[in-house]
């Protein structure tokens, strides 16, 4: 039988995730065969697996983590909100429709945790350590009766549960004790431990408070756990989004601007830009805020007709024609790309109430959604694209789709990227549109700035319109997200005591 340990939070944001994350990892380099798992995901930023399905971004970190390739058994339910209190049931990696909080929690959940199960018995067959996220709290009232990703997951296998609270953000000993409080008997038995995560300054202080909780609960503290600047491990939701836009920046030589819009998806995208030495990368929202960055990428939207008519409406897109007109470039990824052209029709009304919305106008193409989501994984070739007084080459370059839509142009057009590859499959197809101007370019391919080779030539590219020199390439991103979850595997098992957890998930007496 596999042996288990969940994660659960007194709210979201404590750092469930990461501590996922690290486990996997600590776990891993024991010789482990660990696996994640979360049985529900609420998340605009979700990943395609080699067969084609959709699951929850912070899994895929994990898996990195583990040494495992990302499968949808480690994620399958995953619920894109589309708005208005309205979400996408993405169930064992395939869309299954849109709900209503309502629908969902009332009617579906619970039918979905058949789902959860069957996923939860692979897992058991194939590795010996389940690591288990949580979501939120488990101690909402409101939802408690249908919830499938907290305590029904842990009464379920039985599984022993560390509760974690934020002390970065106050009232983190309110928070453990009121949530141990609101929990019946069966659910506060299965706690077996207590984490105080974000902590900064000297542990010798929190002695009264770890005895305090001790006492109060009946439950070990088994660590406290640092705060960790700049983890390089990627995020998973708007809270971390909210936290990259805050973050200070240095005086980084060049701006790019991403244009953060409602339901803006995947933002996860930029963050191989953001560790640049010399690039600033900006999540704005209005025109003053876009100023006159070194390039505007418009990224991907779980509802790109809302998204366009937001910018419309706020004059974000009259901001951006006058950067372009100056001569500043701009790139769209999926969403992004689709609202480049001249058009977008939506005539069984998937995304919203209009049947057409005339696009930016940048690209000569027209984008027709229907019903079919296409999700697949692809490795595509940059054979040759002039782009911004500058040409970009690469080869092997990793990344997924994941939209609905089809696209069609109007007249013959550059394409810059050569898909050779589709999952597993050899494939032979182009992807992606140039301006005639070369100022702008579009693509449906998610990931592309993880290529080192890609990213560096772009940026190199801005570089010399700045009268800079280039840069060789600064970074591997795979070697970085290695020694991330490294450090972060470090951090937390000197922080832990782990023996005590150990012996909670009965590797000793």
């Amino acid at each position: 039988m596999s042996k288990s340990i969940m994660l659960m939070g007194t709210s979201s944001h404590v750092g469930k995730s990461i501590l996922t994350t690290a486990l996997c990892r600590i776990f891993h380099r024991e010789g482990r065969r660990v696996v994640p798992f979360k049985a529900q995901n609420m998340a605009l930023n979700s990943y395609v697996t080699k067969e084609g399905l959709e699951m929850g971004r912070a899994q895929v970190a994990q898996a990195e983590a583990a040494g495992l390739e990302p499968m949808v058994d480690m994620n399958p339910v995953l619920l894109k909100p589309t708005g208005h209190s309205c979400s996408q049931v993405i169930l064992e990696g395939r869309p299954v429709g849109n709900m209503s909080a309502r629908e969902y929690h009332k009617g579906y959940s619970l039918q979905a945790f058949g789902a959860v199960k069957a996923a939860l018995g692979r897992l058991q067959q194939e590795y010996d350590t389940l690591v288990i996220e949580g979501a939120g709290s488990p101690a909402e009232i409101n939802l408690k009766d249908h919830d499938i990703v907290n305590m029904r997951v842990a009464k379920y296998l039985q599984a022993p549960v560390l509760l974690i609270a934020d002390i970065d953000r106050g009232g983190a000993l309110a928070s453990l004790v009121g949530t141990l409080e609101l929990l019946d008997e069966e659910e506060r038995a299965l706690v077996k431990g207590l984490v105080i995560n974000k902590f900064r300054g000297d542990v010798s202080l929190l002695t009264p408070a770890v005895d305090f909780l001790e006492k109060k609960t009946g439950k070990p503290v088994l660590g406290i756990v640092p705060y960790l600047e700049h983890l390089g491990i990627e995020d998973e939701d708007s809270v971390s989004l909210e936290d990259k836009a805050a973050m200070p920046h240095g005086e980084a030589e060049i701006r790019i601007a991403v244009i953060e819009t409602p339901k803006l998806s995947n933002f996860t995208d930029f963050d191989a830009l953001a560790e640049e030495p010399d690039v600033e990368v900006d999540y704005v929202r209005t025109p003053e805020e876009l100023g006159h960055p070194d390039l505007i990428i418009l990224p991907g939207s779980k509802n790109t007709t809302e998204d366009l008519l937001h910018l419309r409406k706020t004059g974000m897109e009259a901001a951006i024609r006058d950067c372009t007109d100056r001569g500043i470039p701009l790139i769209g990824i999926c969403g992004g790309y689709q609202m480049l052209g001249c058009r977008l029709e939506d005539p069984e009304h998937v995304e919203s109430g209009h049947e057409a919305v005339d696009g930016l106008g940048y690209l000569p193409m027209i984008t027709t959604f229907t019903q079919e989501k296409r999700t697949v994984q692809v490795t595509a070739a940059c054979p040759a694209l002039d782009f911004f007084h500058g040409h970009l080459t690469a080869t092997d370059m990793p990344g997924y789709e994941i939209h609905m839509g089809r696209t069609e142009f109007l007249k013959q057009i550059p394409h810059p990227f050569h898909i050779v590859r589709q999952g597993d499959v050899p494939a032979d197809y182009w992807d992606g549109a140039v301006s005639s101007d070369q100022l702008v370019f579009g693509t449906y391919i998610h990931g592309l700035f993880d290529h080192d080779g890609f990213r560096r030539q772009l940026i190199n590219i801005l570089r010399s319109c700045r009268g800079l020199s280039p840069l060789a390439v600064q970074r591997s991103r795979w070697q970085e997200k290695e020694e991330a979850y490294n450090r972060l595997a470090d951090t937390v098992a000197a922080s832990l005591d782990m023996e005590k957890l150990a012996a909670i998930m009965g590797d000793r007496p």
